[in-house]
């Protein structure tokens, strides 16, 4: 049996971690009373090798047909141990209960694609992703640090400087800006594009030297 729970935890007025709650609820579907600290194991994707992974798959259940296994933040796998997820996920030991826990998808997950279509979902707080046109947003309001964290998130999930770039472009071409600002605007976005293509500064780093530089114009 496979779940997959989706988003961020959410916490009611009486301190009752719904996540918790859900997995609570599995653990006593799965398990006999009082075998728990036997047949339950807690996985951290982004510590977890893959040596350490398949060890835990080895275990066998004590006094109970199952074992309940949960990976944490399954989106911070390494490359090795989502493959082997991936090409296993049909195979998987009837004896193992498997709960992955993804906090925040990235665009273009294939193992998160896989356990949506195989796994029972349990949706929380979705987050939203954010796009070029949240950055340029924030850009607008001069919040360098938000600004910055978001651009990280955008490049985590996957996004090219360039499509970053003529996104930027884009949305500024749709506000009716002063001559003046709109220029200066254009000017920054064609240095970072030419910093990049000639290899002058890594493509983050340009990117990070544009948004400080749009952030802080007047």
């Amino acid at each position: 049996m496979v779940y997959l729970f989706i988003g961020e935890d959410i916490v009611d007025e009486s301190g009752v971690s719904k996540k918790e709650a859900a997995l609570n609820n599995i653990k006593k579907s799965h398990l006999v009373q009082g075998t728990e600290d036997f047949n339950f194991d807690i996985i951290y994707a982004r510590e977890a090798s893959l040596k350490y992974l398949q060890e835990k798959l080895l275990f066998l259940p004590v006094e109970n047909k199952q074992r309940v296994i949960i990976i944490k933040s399954t989106q911070d796998l390494k490359e090795e141990c989502r493959d082997f997820i991936l090409e296993n996920l049909d195979k998987l030991d009837k004896q193992l209960v498997f709960v992955f826990d993804v906090v925040n998808p990235k665009r273009g997950d294939l193992l998160v694609g896989q356990l949506l279509r195989k796994a029972k979902v349990m949706r929380f707080k979705e987050v939203r992703g954010m796009d070029t046109f949240g950055l340029a947003r924030s850009i607008d309001s001069r919040r360098t640090d938000v600004s910055l964290r978001i651009l990280n998130q955008i490049l985590e999930e996957g996004e090219r400087p360039e499509r970053i770039l003529g996104g930027l472009r884009y949305s500024w071409e749709r506000q009716s800006l002063p001559v003046l600002q709109s220029r200066k605007r254009l000017k920054l976005l064609l240095n970072c594009d030419l910093e990049i293509k000639t290899g002058k500064l890594k493509p983050d780093f340009a990117l990070e030297k544009l948004v400080i530089s749009l952030c802080s114009l007047g």
